[in-house]
This record gives structure tokens, C-alpha cells and sequence, in this order.
């Protein structure tokens, strides 16, 4: 039967497949009564299950590729440590003896009651620390029902094949690495689960929150996942498999033909220069980032090294990260944010839960109020700089009062090195982002005190339209060209450019090939963006005329009716 379901988008492009399910043991276990007599033996049963588990997360521990993200690990010690926490490891044993019931349905009722605790924390990102809960949980389950993680399939066939689950753990996303799935979708999961930060990675189509996917899909069904607009196609038509395989061949051959522009200098049609960056999230990234012709790492967002761990990472940690990432990029620039942990980002232990995290404690705000661990950051910074060019990057700036605190706190740092003399650039340059309204209004005092600018678009929109843009209920209000946001960003590059300090944009605004040659227009000549957007934005900069844009630009900044800027966006782009 021909149907449509829509989701999130977690990488883009177009696959054609058959489904193969993987299987949902937590939905199908069955509740049953064990005899008095058999109950011991079904808590072993249980016992062997736990054990098994965690030896398969062993294995896959000892089997790590050297290409897979640091995290991983740190993915395996935390399902791990669920699975030897006694309110899995025992109280479902308890259950078994007091209800003797089946260990399948044991476990599933010690689990669904540590998910209620977890849906009642306040914090996003905390909340869906639940889906490590259930995807350990999960694993037991499989073991009990003689099932496996992800199936085994030949190499040519697997390309073949579209993953359906209701969800997938990092540890199901590690034998992607081994795998070649044409791509996959999921019923759970949201942009900021641990299975979206690693999906990335993969270059395969996906999109996750599709809601009844596994239940409505059936095995070997012909699937085509459209990532490119988050839309999964069930059983289509032959006129709609017809054009998605023509899209398909077109998308392939287009990115062949980015291919060619790799190596290309990256100027408009009367010559201007533009520095086209990538974001990064982990060294690993790096490679991806080369292959795209990155000018520099416009982004490295620190913070994910200190995710998914029970610890903080030592300062010699955190610089053995950064000077990988500096020496590969072989001179080029690299800045290096520094910790923005907060709002959807939280901190192994600290589970306190705040009224509104996104405009509470987090990025600079945080980091000032742990002095310690700042320093700690910042003499591990610039010790890599020792190694190459690196710029220093101050997150969530509001006043100036932390700009002078931050700064204070990199001479001190300076300091402390230079007393063990440590060799390090004396000479760093430190930056702020611009990403709250404040900050653009106000923007000639902090031009005084900093050597660059970033402009981050993804929170400089939602503290602008005072919406939560992990909220489903008001995502469709966080809009890029509502007059207010395209103000603020045209008015942050004019001034910063007149004042004679380099300003980038490094939020999604900056990889969205439509507003390009707005921003073009805007005055804009540093783009930082994912190194998959790349090469796209570079032919576009390729193919723009500044003399035909900048008019254009004006005329979309006075624009007051969004169908108008629309309409003006589109003869922009045409």
C-alpha cells in the first residue's frame, strides 16, 4: 500500500531500498506467569542475558574503526554502566521472584519507570537520556529473545537496504561503520539524540521521529527516503519511483561536478574573494573537511568532547584533540569555540534541572562561573597554537563585562604557561559570537575588544522571535527571514566591516544555499557551514555578480510582507 510519512531530516539526500526491520524487542515482549519451581531459573536467564549484553558491548568496544568519533567509546561505557546499575541489574530480578513473571516483562517494567523519572526532567537534552536507558535495555531484551543488534547481510546487497527501527543506539550506529546501508529511518529520535550527532557522519540518508514507521512497514517493502525534504515514501507508485531515480542520478551526477571544484578559489564574477570555512564537531571531522577544500575551520565546537562522560577531559586531553586538529589543517585557520554547555547540552551529573536553560547558566556565562575548568580549556588551546594558526572563540556574549572577565582569564592563562615555559602564540586573536539581539544592537563595544566576529544564526533567530527551536510545537515560527532577524544580520556585517573586524556566519544560515547571495549582498565574505555544504555554496559564489545582488539585498532588507520577500529571494536566486 502507497503511503508518505514525514519526519526530521538528519542527512540529506535521496535513497532507494527495501526495508529491512530491525526488530523492536521491547514492543513484543510477552508477560507471562512463571511456575513457582522455573522462577529461579528464569532469573538466571535473565542473569545470562545481562551478561551476554555486556559482552557484546565488550566486543564492540575492542572492534572500534579508527575512523569512528571518540565518543563512541564513551557511547559503550554508559550502556555499560546502565546495565550494571542495580536498578537494572537487580530490581528486575526482584520482580521475577515477587510477580514471578517472565524476565522480558520484568525488565520492560523497571525500564518504563526510570523513562517516566527521565520525561519529567525539564531539560531537552537531559530528557533524551532516556533513549540510552531503553536502547540498553534494548540489547538485554535481544539477548533474551535470541535476537541481534543489526543483521548480516553481503556487501552488495546491503546498499540495497533501507534500516526501518522504532530506535537505534550508538552502539547499533558503530556496525554502520562496518556496514553500507543505503540509509535508515526511525520511529523514536530527535535532532539532538546521540544517534543524530553520530548519523552525520555516516553520508547516508536518514531521517528519525517518523512516529509508526516500524509497526506500519513491512520486510523487503520498496522505500525511498527523501532527506532532502525528511519525507519517506512506502511502496510508491511507478511514476513516483520513476522520478526519484531520475533525482537520484541527478543529485549523484551534480555531486560529481561539485567534485571538480574542489580545488577552485573561491570569488564572485568580478573577483571578490570569499572564504568559505567548515564546523566541526570532533577531530575525526577533519578529512570530510580536506575533501570539501575548506579554506579553515571556521567552527570546532569543543563542547562534544565533553559530552557522554562520566569525567571532564584532562587538560593534556583536550590538547592532544586541538593539536590534531590544528596539524592536519596544515596552516590553515582553525578557531576553536570555546565550552558552550547549556540549554540542550548538558554535563555528565549535573542534573539539576533549570526553568529555562536556553537563556540560563550556559556557554560564557557557564565558563566564567567555573574559572578552573576555563583555564584548563584555554591553556589547552594555546598550547595547540603552538602548532598552527588558531583563533580563540567566546560563546553567548551579552555584556562586556565578559568579554574583560574572558580576557582577563586568557592573559592569566598565558601566564601560567609561559612560567612552565610552554611555547604557545603570544599573539592569539580572540573572537565573540554574535547570537544574542543584544550583542548586534550593541555591537561597537565589543568591536573594541575583540579581534573577529562570528555570527551564530541558529540562536541569534531564536532569542530573536523568542522561540525554542527544539520545540516541535513552535518550530514553524523559527523563520531566517522575518524582517527583524535579516536586520539584525545585515546590520552586524555592515558594521563590523566598517569597523574594519572580520565577521563570519557559522550558523545554518551559512550552509542554506538560498540565502547565499543574500548575504553576499549583505556584505558577507566569510561562510563557516558543515564541510557537506561546501561545495554547493562555492558554485554559487562562482556564479554571483556582487553588482546584480547588492541591489537586491537592499531591497529584501526593506521588505516588510514575507510573500515580497519571497518573491524577491526567488529573483535573487534565479
Amino acid at each position: 500500500m502507497n503511503f508518505v510519512l514525514h519526519g526530521a531530516s538528519l542527512s540529506r539526500g535521496v535513497t532507494i531500498g527495501h526495508a529491512h526491520l530491525v526488530s523492536t524487542a521491547r514492543l513484543e515482549a510477552a508477560h507471562y506467569e512463571i511456575p513457582a519451581q522455573a522462577v529461579e531459573a528464569e532469573v538466571e536467564r535473565f542473569d545470562a542475558a545481562v551478561r551476554r549484553a555486556r559482552e557484546e558491548l565488550a566486543a564492540l568496544q575492542a572492534h572500534i574503526p579508527a575512523d569512528a568519533p571518540a565518543e563512541f567509546g564513551a557511547f559503550l561505557n554508559l550502556h555499560r554502566m546502565i546495565l550494571g546499575d542495580s536498578s537494572l541489574s537487580q530490581v528486575p530480578r526482584e520482580l521475577i521472584r515477587a510477580r514471578r513473571c517472565n524476565a522480558e516483562w520484568a525488565l520492560v517494567q523497571q525500564m518504563e519507570k526510570l523513562v517516566e523519572q527521565f520525561e519529567e526532567i525539564d531539560d531537552s537534552y537531559l530528557r533524551e537520556r532516556k533513549a540510552d536507558i531503553q536502547q540498553a535495555v534494548e540489547r538485554v531484551l535481544k539477548a533474551l529473545l535470541g535476537g541481534h543488534a543489526l543483521p548480516e547481510a553481503a556487501l552488495s546487497e546491503e546498499r540495497k537496504l533501507i534500516v526501518v527501527a522504532h530506535d537505534l543506539s550508538p552502539a547499533d550506529m558503530i556496525l554502520f561503520k562496518r556496514h553500507h546501508f543505503g540509509g535508515f529511518v526511525t520511529d523514536a529520535g530527535g535532532i539532538t539524540s546521540h544517534t543524530a550527532i553520530l548519523a552525520r557522519s555516516l553520508g547516508i540518508p536518514a531521517i528519525v521521529g517518523l512516529h509508526i514507521a516500524r509497526q506500519t512497514i513491512r520486510e523487503k517493502e520498496l522505500l525511498i527516503v527523501d532527506g532532502e525534504q525528511g519525507v519517506l515514501i512506502v511502496d510508491p507508485d511507478p511514476l513516483v519511483l520513476a522520478e526519484y531515480q531520475l533525482r537520484q542520478s541527478q543529485l549523484d551526477l551534480e555531486r560529481q561536478k561539485l567534485r571538480r571544484l574542489k580545488s577552485a578559489r573561491a570569488a564572485t564574477v568580478d573577483g571578490t574573494a570569499v572564504e568559505l570555512l567548515a564546523n566541526i564537531e570532533l577531530p575525526q571531522d577533519v578529512p570530510e573537511a580536506l575533501d570539501a577544500g575548506a579554506e579553515g575551520i571556521g567552527l570546532f565546537r569543543t563542547e562534544f568532547l565533553f559530552l557522554n562522560r562520566g569525567d571532564l577531559p584532562s587538560e593534556d586531553e583536550q590538547f592532544e584533540a586541538y593539536r590534531e586538529v590544528v596539524e592536519a589543517m596544515g596552516g590553515r585557520p582553525v578557531v576553536l569555540r570555546t565550552l558552550d554547555i547549556g540549554a540542550d547540552k548538558a554535563l555528565a551529573g549535573d542534573g539539576e534541572v533549570r526553568p529555562n536553560p536556553a537563556m540560563g547558566l550556559r556557554a560564557i556565562r557557564f565558563c566564567l562561573a567555573e574559572p578552573q575548568m576555563f583555564l584548563a580549556q584555554l591553556r589547552a588551546i594555546l598550547r595547540a597554537s603552538h602548532y598552527g594558526k588558531v583563533r580563540i572563540l567566546l560563546p553567548m556574549l551579552s555584556h562586556l563585562h565578559e568579554v574583560e572577565q574572558a580576557l582577563a582569564l586568557v592573559k592569566q592563562a598565558k601566564q601560567q604557561l609561559a612560567e612552565g615555559h610552554v611555547p604557545f602564540d603570544r599573539r592569539i586573536e580572540v573572537g565573540g559570537m554574535i547570537e544574542i539581539p543584544a550583542a548586534a544592537l550593541a555591537l561597537p563595544m565589543f568591536m573594541r575588544r575583540l579581534d573577529f566576529l562570528s555570527l551564530g544564526t541558529n540562536d541569534l533567530i531564536q532569542y530573536t522571535l523568542a522561540i525554542d527551536r527544539t520545540d516541535d510545537a513552535v518550530a514553524h515560527l523559527y523563520d531566517p527571514l522575518h524582517p527583524a532577524v535579516l536586520a539584525l544580520v545585515a546590520k552586524t556585517i555592515q558594521t563590523a566591516t566598517r569597523g574594519g573586524v572580520p565577521v563570519a556566519v557559522c550558523g545554518e544560515m551559512a550552509g542554506d544555499l538560498k540565502l547565499t547571495r543574500l548575504l553576499l549582498g549583505f556584505g558577507l565574505r566569510s561562510f563557516s557551514m558543515h564541510p557537506a555544504q561546501l561545495l554547493a555554496i562555492k558554485e554559487r559564489v562562482l556564479r554571483t555578480e556582487l553588482a546584480e545582488v547588492q541591489p537586491l539585498a537592499q531591497r529584501v532588507l526593506r521588505a516588510s510582507d514575507p510573500a515580497k520577500t519571497r518573491e524577491l529571494l526567488a529573483k535573487l536566486n534565479s
